[in-house]
């Protein structure tokens, strides 16, 4: 099946493509998707202590290569990861297979998994994604709908502002060569206020938000409640009512 016969996808092609050129290099911790390993047990631990994983159905929205649903999987969760890139989500069963670790993985959009299977999971994630699609408010209302009242919903991206700017293209794709060059597109990025405006939109309280930070010293991430000026994340609430 092609992206073309999912009649409701939110996705943009050259994304898509981007993304699955790098494939085979998903689980390469030195490789292009060096920052995402580099910064998924911090984000791991930061929805871990908030929603509390195992034993809980969670789906993960833009599983990629499967990074975070793998080691979501192994805190004990019930993962279903979701991709619109059928090469990633090969290198996601291939990995999980040979790793044995237990979960499933979807070449569906959120907007047809919440028309299939609303109110189904009790924690939803999508964690660098949203800046990646023509729609992002549409991806937070498919992720509302699939949400249990109760449930709640982790996001990421990244915040649009110079400092940003500065940082996320400019030093981390041309200077530091931390990521390829034309990963992001500034326009796309997306300050707090809109996506927690977004989110209440969606029935959804939100809960905190953190930052993530990189310090070129260190050259290592940390989180900071007081700095959400680049990367950030944010846990949101369905309402009960």
């Amino acid at each position: 099946m092609s992206i073309s016969d999912t009649p409701s996808a939110n996705v943009d092609h050259n994304e898509i493509d981007k993304f699955s050129a790098l494939a085979e290099r998903w689980w390469d911790p030195e490789g292009e998707f060096k920052p995402l390993h580099a910064i998924n047990p911090l984000r791991l631990d930061f929805i871990d202590a908030r929603v509390g994983l195992a034993g809980r159905e969670v789906l993960d929205v833009g599983c990629g290569g499967g990074i975070l649903s793998e080691a979501m999987a192994r805190r004990g969760a019930r993962v279903t990861g979701i991709d619109l890139a059928e090469a990633s989500l090969a290198v996601a069963r291939q990995h999980a297979d040979e790793q044995g670790v237990a979960l499933e993985y979807r070449y569906i959009s959120v907007e047809d998994m919440a028309e299939e299977a609303p109110e189904r999971f009790e924690v939803v994630t999508c964690l660098e994604m949203l800046e990646h699609v023509p729609d992002p408010e549409a991806i937070v209302r498919a992720c509302a709908r699939l949400l249990k009242p109760g449930g709640q919903l982790a996001l990421s991206t990244i915040n649009r502002n110079p400092k940003s700017y500065a940082l996320a293209i400019l030093g981390a794709e041309y200077v530091l060569g931390m990521v390829p060059r034309g990963t992001h597109d500034y326009a796309r990025f997306i300050r707090p206020a809109e996506l927690a405006r977004w989110c209440r939109d969606a029935g959804l309280e939100i809960e905190e938000q953190s930052g993530l930070v990189y310090h070129p010293i260190t050259r290592r991430f940390s989180l900071s409640a007081n700095d959400v000026s680049v990367n950030y994340l944010m846990i949101c609430r369905k309402e009960t009512a």
